[in-house]
């Protein structure tokens, strides 16, 4: 069985394109970032249990929520059912409580939406999943990179990974979105990779994490 690191090439990609990079590799060490083995429907409650809130505060919810839920996965139906004191004794807050419950109904309102999910480009995808009543670039951008595992993805609206940019280029003010933006251009076609190491850079959890988080 090959134990080649999925990420190699990526690695070797940043590191020749940028010497920022490089170096943040070689401080890190290999790539371990992993997708969550959620489905569809409870990486979407994912995605809204960790909007702005620290990792380790969204992973302790998101866990009793869980629990709650009997879950992983976490069926419609079953958070559909449950009450406001319920989810309140999980931890989820009044407006992340409505954002379930705009997923909740959204979904059920159309059923071609997580069916194929997988398939669609990220313009189409981005474009539906932002309709969703709480449900913002951010969440688009973790649903992309931890629950379909795409490549190149670029939060640029991430608190975290502004923040390894701006120490990892040695800024001294953070920069903004549409500066990370056109900082990072040259780390495509692998900047979900390059976001990773940039959260890792920073020393603590990565958001929304699978196993290699």
């Amino acid at each position: 069985m090959s134990t080649t690191n999925p990420h190699a090439k990526a690695v070797r990609h940043l590191s020749r394109k940028c010497p920022v990079m490089k170096g943040v590799v070689k401080l890190v060490g290999p790539c371990t970032w992993a997708p969550a083995s959620d489905d569809a429907f409870t990486m979407l409650v994912r995605c809204v249990i960790y909007q702005q809130i620290s990792t380790k505060a969204a992973k302790s919810i998101y866990d009793r929520l869980l629990a709650a839920c009997a879950g992983p996965p976490v069926a419609r139906e079953r958070l559909v059912a449950m009450t406001e004191a319920e989810l309140r004794a999980c931890g989820v807050s009044g407006p992340k409580q409505r954002a379930l419950r705009a997923v909740a109904d959204y979904v059920a309102a159309n059923p071609d939406l997580l069916p194929d999910i997988a398939d669609r480009d990220e313009p189409t995808l981005r474009k539906q999943l932002v309709a969703i009543k709480g449900i913002g670039n951010w969440s688009v951008d973790m649903f992309l990179m931890f629950g379909l595992a795409r490549p190149d993805v670029l939060p640029v609206g991430d608190l975290g990974l502004r923040m390894g940019v701006k120490k990892a280029f040695a800024l001294e003010e953070l920069p903004t979105p549409t500066e990370v933006a056109e900082m990072c251009a040259h780390w495509k076609p692998y900047r979900s990779v390059a976001t990773w190491y940039m959260w890792r850079s920073l020393g603590g959890p990565v958001p929304q994490s699978g196993q290699g988080g």
